[in-house]
């Protein structure tokens, strides 16, 4: 055993890894999560993983037993009745709810609870919606019910607070600061509130963002003595009736509502044992689901209804009022064996197991210095809550060693490369995002207004985090999950290197290394169709305003107009091409189609029509083509798409600027459908240096493939060869044959140089060279491999010269 296993057992032995269940943890993750071997997931708060032989005892379940429609008085619907009566009383044992007291209303999911609740609630405009600001965003939703029906509604900050009993003096320890009140009624606003009506306040079990788990004490404080929290609030004197959140908490710490009589709860049962999806639970007390009220009647809710006239006569039964149409009545009976899980290793002991690897990563985390003393990691729900118990949930933000933070859209990419599943952004959860971040309601609105949402890469902006990471942990983690976790944080981010690894670095313009070097141009690729194949030549003319001609004057895109590229449709790398400019004809190729098919420029482009597309924010107008032509392109990635061709693009493409003198400048250029330049320059040395570095990683024991790394993964349009690798980084002017041209910066590779099709044309994906090259080549969140060009033209204005580009003409790098 390693010795830093021996620490963390000398440490957490007694809690981790269920030492007195039926199995150790090792022997659980040897037997029935063999799925999850090199891989290392740590997304648990999002979703939890089902294990192989709870999804075997289902599948037998299922075809051994017959199970109708439970609307129904056969044999087999009464019992499929007695499996979902048995399943609610499962579900009111794991909260300790008693069914005199509660009853246990199935739904597709938390979310739909939540739902539920929001509009059954008897609203009124003397009512108050109160929530915590920390809450998932289908709580918050509630909201809208509320205010539509002139209640009132504000959010509060639990500052402090501890686990002890009322009368033990929690009031005393807990400060509550609330925010402005919101209304859509002004003139209900005017009325004082009476005893009469009836308030909700909400608050998860544990915070899905930072993994802070709330007193359930809230829970007496509001129903038995709400000023405590709410004090000079006219609202105090209202019927306050209280919802718990408890899809991300009941996983590990499910509400004890023996002690803590809440009047609902929620929760998902993916959450709790990985399956079933799509099936969700409202807890709710009998006195308070006696108050919903519900407009809607579906089947399975009425105990008689006439068609023609006015008249409906409801159940009685809370689950059957509810419940609209037929209950997922196979995802219920799957729950059973789901529970059996958790019943047998005791959630005392998996809430232990998690905690002690939370905290294992907590302590890491906080101990990670860069070379400078700087601290690494920013840990979120740690201030003014030290005193607070946290679920297995850890959110943080990292930070480079000069105190900028590092995205967490790149520590997710990275993480991802090196095996680790985990979750980053929000999490849904936008109160405990502004709060723990530090975002004003300026902040927030200026971050929408440039263009920022929910789930996109825009992790930085104005120097700000607009999320952070989350890991966290269930039943079946285990130590090597959060040690190969704290390696990768390491070895990816503390003290990060100068880009210097056996003498070779992002170059910042420095020309020492040119020397008497003597380039040449060995290779050109023309790509007719986005993100199709490419086809090489021996020279090639350039076109006058974008770049070699007809490269990437073409583009597939679905029905819907959505751009297809290799990204959502790898298949398109099958499609080969060629152009013969006498014959002024496209030709392409698949192996799913029988026929060649000719696409000739002027003849075919007359059959179709005009039309407006828009590519990375860019409007184009495109020539269409006719049906023959769709159906061919169809037929070749197995999915319908129409090809268009670029009419015109009177549009200057601008690169992003980079802070750097020589990794990106804010040049302007004419582009067909290239994503960012005219030109893709790579060099043969560092491809050749790359694939050295990658085949060394493998035999290194790291993840990916071993063979050749070829240039065309990289797509590029020119490869030089003659010099050092990486030479190029440094190249600002460049001169091929008499042909002058601008490096525009780096390419900023992602994920897609990592899938290439074998000789069997089956596509074949790994972390590699994506993951090699992040190694030591990253550059504030982005991987560099090859530089961007724009082509200056020198030739006046109606004298076209000699256009064309010659494979073996000479590269003369930072001429003048």
């Amino acid at each position: 055993m390693e010795a830093s296993k021996e620490a963390f057992l000398r440490e957490f032995g007694e809690h981790y890894g269920y030492p007195n269940g039926p199995k150790t943890i090792d022997e659980i993750r040897a037997t029935e999560f063999k799925r999850l071997d090199g891989l290392v997931y740590l997304d648990h708060a999002g979703a939890t993983m089902y294990s192989e032989l709870q999804m075997e005892a289902i599948f037998k379940d299922f075809t051994t037993n017959v199970y109708g429609n439970p609307h129904s008085q056969s044999d087999t619907s009464s019992s499929t009745s007695d499996i979902v009566r048995e399943a609610r009383q499962q579900v009111l044992d794991y909260c300790k709810a008693s069914p005199k007291d509660y009853n246990c209303i199935f739904t597709s999911g938390a979310t739909a609870a939540l739902k539920l609740v929001g509009e059954a609630f008897p609203w009124s405009c003397q009512s108050c919606f109160t929530y915590t600001m920390e809450n998932h965003n289908s709580v918050l939703g509630i909201r809208e019910y509320a205010l539509d029906q002139g209640a009132a509604a504000f959010a509060i900050d639990v500052e402090e607070t501890v686990h002890h009993g009322v009368s033990n003096g929690t009031a005393a320890s807990m400060k509550v600061l609330q925010h402005e009140v919101q209304r859509r009624n002004e003139a209900s606003s005017l009325e004082e509130p009476t005893g009469e009506a009836y308030n909700l306040f909400a608050f998860p079990s544990e915070c899905n963002f930072s993994g802070l788990r709330f007193s359930l004490d809230l829970v007496k404080i509001i129903k038995e003595d709400p000023a405590r929290i709410l004090e000079g609030s006219p609202f105090c004197n209202g019927q306050w009736m209280v919802l718990i959140d408890a899809a991300k908490g009941s996983a590990t710490e499910p509400p004890d509502l023996s002690l803590y009589p809440a009047d609902f709860v929620v929760m998902s049962f993916y959450k709790l044992f990985g399956y079933p999806t799509g099936l969700g639970v409202l807890i709710a007390r009998n006195d308070a689901s006696r108050l919903l009220k519900k407009a809607y009647f579906s089947g399975g809710t009425v105990a008689t209804s006439i068609a023609d006239i006015d008249f409906v006569r409801r159940r009685k039964s809370v689950e059957e009022l509810f419940e609209d149409g037929t209950i997922s009545f196979l995802s219920i009976a799957s729950v059973h064996h789901g529970f059996k899980i958790l019943n047998s290793l005791t959630v005392s002991a998996i809430s232990r197991h998690t905690a002690s690897l939370a905290w294992y990563v907590r302590k890491k985390l906080l101990g990670l210095r860069h070379e400078n003393g700087a601290r690494v990691c920013t840990l979120y729900g740690d201030s003014k809550a030290l005193f607070h118990d946290f679920g297995p949930t850890v959110s943080f933000n990292l930070k480079r060693s000069d105190g900028s933070w590092c995205g967490y859209r790149e520590v997710e990419k990275l993480a991802s490369l090196s095996g680790i599943q985990l979750r980053t952004g929000c999490f849904c959860n936008p109160g405990a995002c502004a709060k723990y971040l530090g975002l004003s309601h300026l902040d927030l609105r200026s971050n929408f207004e440039a263009g920022h949402v929910c789930w996109d890469d825009h992790d930085i902006i104005h120097g700000k985090p607009t999320g952070a990471v989350r890991v966290s942990f269930g039943y079946m983690s285990t130590f090597e999950d959060a040690k190969k976790f704290i390696d990768f944080v390491t070895s990816s981010f503390v003290a990060l290197p100068n880009w210097i690894e056996s003498g070779y670095q992002l170059m910042q313009g420095s020309e020492s290394r040119l020397g008497a070097a003597s380039f040449y141009l060995k290779s050109i690729t023309v790509y007719p169709i986005k993100s199709c194949a490419g086809f090489n030549v021996e020279s090639w003319p350039l076109s006058t305003s974008a770049g070699l001609l007809h490269d990437r004057e073409w583009v597939l895109t679905s029905l819907s107009g959505e751009i297809l590229t290799q990204k959502k449709v790898p298949e398109m790398c099958f499609i080969s091409t060629f152009i013969d400019l006498d014959k002024g004809t496209l030709f392409v190729e698949s192996p799913r189609c029988q026929v060649k098919l000719p696409i000739n420029f002027i003849t075919d482009s007359c059959n179709g029509g005009i039309e407006k597309i828009k590519l990375n924010g860019q409007r184009y107008e495109v020539q269409s083509y006719k049906n023959e032509v769709n159906i061919w392109f169809s037929n070749a990635i197995g999915r319908p798409c129409t090809l268009f061709r670029c009419f015109s693009s009177n549009h200057n493409f601008c690169l992003n600027k980079i802070k750097s003198a020589s990794m990106g400048r804010e040049m302007q250029s004419m582009l067909n459908f290239s994503n960012e330049a005219q030109f893709l320059l790579i060099s043969e040395e560092s491809v050749s240096d790359l694939s050295h570095r990658v085949s060394t990683n493998v035999q290194k024991g790291a993840r990916g493939a071993a063979s050749q790394i070829s240039p065309m993964r990289f797509r590029p349009n020119i490869i030089v060869s003659g010099g050092e690798p990486y030479a190029e980084d440094g190249w600002k002017i460049l001169k091929i044959g008499n042909k002058y041209f601008t490096s525009l910066g780096g390419c900023n590779r992602c994920q897609m140089i990592n899938i290439v099709h074998d000789e069997a044309g089956l596509l074949q994906k790994s972390n590699e060279p994506l993951a090699t090259l992040a190694s030591y080549r990253r550059m504030k969140g982005k991987i560099f491999f090859g530089i961007l060009l724009k082509y200056e033209r020198s030739e006046p204005v109606g004298r076209d010269g000699d256009l064309w580009l010659q494979v073996g003409q000479d590269v003369h790098p930072n001429v003048s």
